[in-house]
């Protein structure tokens, strides 16, 4: 849990860090550094949902987890 708690503080530090750069505003590195990690997360679980499915399809075809065919 520590190393989650200190990689949140990391990824909040930079979004911020990033906003505050760019815009030279304190106020729209703080936005940034809220709204971002939160967007993030929602695009994380539907990116988990492909993932989940693309196993799936590739358990019924008999494929080994994680195989990607290369198309020629």
């Amino acid at each position: 849990m520590f190393k989650t708690a200190s990689f949140a503080v990391v990824h909040f530090s930079v979004a911020f860090s990033v906003g505050y750069l760019m815009t030279g505003s304190v106020w729209v590195g703080g936005a940034i550094a809220t709204v971002e990690p939160a967007l993030n997360t929602v695009a994380y679980f539907f990116h988990e949902k492909v993932w989940d499915g693309i196993r799936r399809r590739q358990a019924r075809a008999g494929l080994k987890p994680g195989y990607a065919p290369v198309s020629a």
